[in-house]
């Protein structure tokens, strides 16, 4: 054994690590931003001050990512993220529908990995940043597993660190805590009983076993249930992570105090276990124990840094556009109260918009330091905003665009905010929708000009009954598109009823075309039907002013079902008016205060694989699945489909695009229908399927005559194929070969031009 000399002086080794862009923080949003990024050419380092990536998605926290889905809970259709968010997700589904958080560490460093422009540090927390006149010029770290020492410098920074520590110590301006109501006039601002911050919370997981399990209560926990007003919801029956609401330190430093914090959880969650294997009101909980609890607490919030705008509750609630839109969110304005699982007020106030509201890339970046993005819960929202802008998904799509936007200001020379002016944001938008990105109410400018035909065209006449029933236990209502100008055509379903008996069927809209909240009533009619099964023809005699959605409605009957079809067309769904009670407390959104929000019916659809379509004519055929939607630059549905599918009877479906002039191609982009109305929750919950059954399985493409790729095992909706042909393409052939069991549904062809 060799053993050093004694020396007067020893010095952890330093590392100088020089970049193109330095994400510090590994959560979703900083993952997105680094392969975002690398993707288009950038050297990137990652840095991540814990062993895993995916922050609070991660198996050291083990929250489910979910952004504007909202477990299917609200009213927006097909709004699952994309880009490489939406990646993660379709990925993530198909590798591990179960839900193993430990197996989502895998594919988080599997996909890191596999970017070869990217440097990955874990374990390395950074302590110092180097900036001057408003400008980072290095940000050092220590890695404890190493003991070195590491300083990276870059041109662009990205702090996706959740608390801000990149910003903090740089010098950028920040806020703490809620907003005064009067300055933003909004009515969700909190008053100081239900206080300004949201907590940390700490969760558990339980297993059963086969025998009796004995277990001792460490000192430290909890000896009083009753100091928690809500411990009659506690139940062996759920779930530890179930309990989000465990929560506390909003009245702290959620930062600097974050040890205490994670202290009094402990106390929480050890006397919570005490109470449900010791108290004698659960008896089943005998043959159960704990297979984890949580060795770090999952935060919410600290520090919101200051962009060149600061999204509000109106712009949610409003919906409102912005000129720079780059992202979407869709998760309910959700604030809790500052005491957590002590305060005697309900768990959350929650109120949520008519449909999904897009984000400005003004909020992304720091208003004071030139070269300093802002990722994840840390964008620049006030309070009430932030309680929908922080969940992961919508970070992780934020953080897409940063790494794009990164991209574009390393190749154009400019800074964040000089990217963000009117006549250079559109660069970034069209090329976030060339990577599978999706803004709201925005259509891809860039592709050039071309036609498309195909092989054929589904013309919905029908879709056939499979010879079961449903009953009309719920409200439920079928989606339907038209273009503007199209009449609604005259509609024939199958009921059986238990006896005579009347039975209403609505038309509705909503205000809004993009939206899908049916809220204005088209028409009425009532249908007297008879006993036993019959067919019943409706006829509204309804045109479309513009393209939209409508609802058509049945009332609730128990005592009348209705046959359904096996088919799953694309873009139509059956919602119900019910509730969610993981994000809502009723099928109505109710408003018992001045809080600025709307009230509205929830209309939800079935988680699949339970959803059920009504078998229904239409006479004439419903046209709802142009080619041309391939073209028209929207990546899927909003007011109308923006979908080709081909005849159900077509052998060998295809589109065929000609480009008006033959044209140097860089990429070609194709969207399939993955089902964006699943949720897709990263963990814990457990899918029934690895893959929607309508998306491509195997298709071909073809360039100026020649294949140029062949997939057998898609299982994503969007995929991108790169273009080595010098010579200029005139005709693009897309030839789709199977899918994973349903109807093949197309929402892009596009074609992204050389340089």
């Amino acid at each position: 054994m060799y053993i050093s000399a004694k020396a007067d002086r020893r010095e952890f080794p330093q590392v100088d690590v020089n970049v193109d862009f330095v994400v510090a923080g590994g959560g979703l949003s900083g993952v997105c931003a680094a392969i975002a990024a690398a993707r288009e050419g950038l050297r990137v380092a990652l840095v991540q001050d814990r062993p895993v990536l995916g922050g609070n998605a991660s198996s050291e926290v083990r929250l489910w990512a979910l952004g504007a889905t909202s477990h299917l809970g609200n009213n927006n259709r097909w709004a699952r993220e994309g880009g490489v968010m939406g990646e993660i997700l379709e990925l993530n589904l198909y590798r591990n529908r179960q839900g193993n958080p430990v197996i989502f560490d895998m594919l988080l460093l599997d996909l890191v990995s596999q970017e070869k422009n990217i440097r990955l540090f874990l374990n390395t927390a950074l302590m110092t940043v180097e900036s001057s006149a408003a400008h980072i010029q290095a940000a050092a770290g220590f890695n404890s597993i190493n003991e070195t020492h590491y300083r990276f410098t870059a041109p662009l920074f990205c702090d996706a660190t959740g608390d801000g520590l990149l910003g903090f110590l740089a010098g950028a301006a920040f806020r703490v805590g809620a907003e005064e109501r009067e300055e933003f006039d909004e009515g969700m601002a909190p008053q100081e009983n239900f206080g300004h911050m949201l907590g940390h919370s700490i969760y558990f997981y339980t297993r059963h076993t086969p025998e009796p399990v004995d277990f001792v209560a460490p000192a430290f926990a909890l000896a009083d249930i009753t100091a928690i007003p809500r411990y009659k919801r506690l139940t062996s029956h759920l779930n530890g992570c179930d309990l989000w609401w465990l929560e506390w330190g909003g009245r702290l430093d959620t930062v600097h105090d974050s040890e205490k914090i994670k202290w009094e959880l402990w106390k929480i969650v050890w006397g919570v276990w005490n109470y449900i294997k010791n108290s004698g009101e659960f008896p089943e909980a005998r043959n159960m124990t704990l297979d984890w609890v949580g060795l770090i607490p999952g935060k919410r919030e600290s520090r919101r840094f200051i962009g060149d705008y600061m999204l509000q509750q109106k712009d949610i609630i409003e919906q409102r556009d912005h000129y720079d839109a780059v992202s979407f969110g869709g998760w309910s304005i959700d604030l809790h109260p500052a005491d957590g699982v002590y305060s005697k007020l309900d768990a959350c106030l929650q109120f949520h918009s008519k449909g999904i509201y897009t984000i400005p890339f003004r909020t992304l970046y720091s208003r004071d330091i030139d070269n300093l993005f802002i990722a994840g819960r840390i964008i620049s929202a006030s309070h009430v905003a932030f309680g929908s802008t922080r969940v992961m998904c919508t970070s992780g799509q934020n953080g897409h665009v940063i790494g794009q936007a990164a991209a574009l200001c390393a190749k154009r020379g400019w800074t964040p905010r000089q990217l963000a002016q009117p006549g250079h944001v559109q660069l970034l938008q069209n090329r976030l929708m060339e990577n599978g990105g999706y803004i709201p109410r925005r259509a891809l400018t860039s592709l050039p000009p071309a036609t498309i035909t195909a092989s054929s065209t589904w013309h919905l006449a029908e879709l056939p009954p499979n010879g079961a029933f449903q009953a009309l236990d719920d409200r439920c209502a079928l989606l339907l598109p038209l273009r503007a100008g199209e009449r609604l055509p005259v509609l024939t379903l199958t009921l059986a009823a238990a006896k005579a008996q009347e039975l209403a069927v609505t038309l509705m809209a909503s205000k809004l075309p993009f939206n899908h909240t049916p809220e204005a009533i088209l028409g009425e009619r009532l249908l007297h039907c008879l006993d036993g099964e019959h067919r019943y023809t409706v006829d509204f005699g309804y045109r479309a002013p513009h393209d939209c959605y409508v609802f058509l409605a049945l009332a609730q009957n128990s005592a009348i079902r209705i046959a359904l079809s096996d088919a799953e067309p694309v873009a139509i769904k059956t919602v119900l008016n019910r509730v969610n009670p993981k994000v809502a407390k009723h099928s109505r959104q109710t408003v018992d205060g001045d809080y600025g929000v709307d009230e509205f019916d929830f209309w939800l659809p079935q988680r699949r694989p339970q959803q059920s379509v009504p078998s229904i004519a239409f006479s004439p055929p419903l046209r709802a699945y142009a080619p041309e939607a391939a073209i028209d630059g929207f990546m899927r549905p909003s007011d109308h489909t923006h979908a080709w599918v081909p005849d159900r009877e077509d052998p060998a479906p295809e589109l065929i695009l000609q480009l008006t002039a033959p044209t140097r191609l860089a990429e070609i982009g194709v969207m399939f229908d993955n089902d964006f109305d699943h949720a897709m929750e990263t963990a814990q919950w457990g899918h029934n399927e690895r893959v929607s059954p309508n998306c491509v399985k195997a298709y071909t493409l073809w360039v100026n005559g020649r294949c140029i790729a062949t997939v057998e095992d898609n299982t994503r909706s969007w995929r991108k194929h790169r273009v080595a042909l010098a010579e200029p393409i005139a005709e693009v052939r897309l030839r789709i070969q199977g899918t994973h069991g349903g109807i093949p549904g197309v929402f892009a062809l596009h074609c992204i031009a050389a340089d």
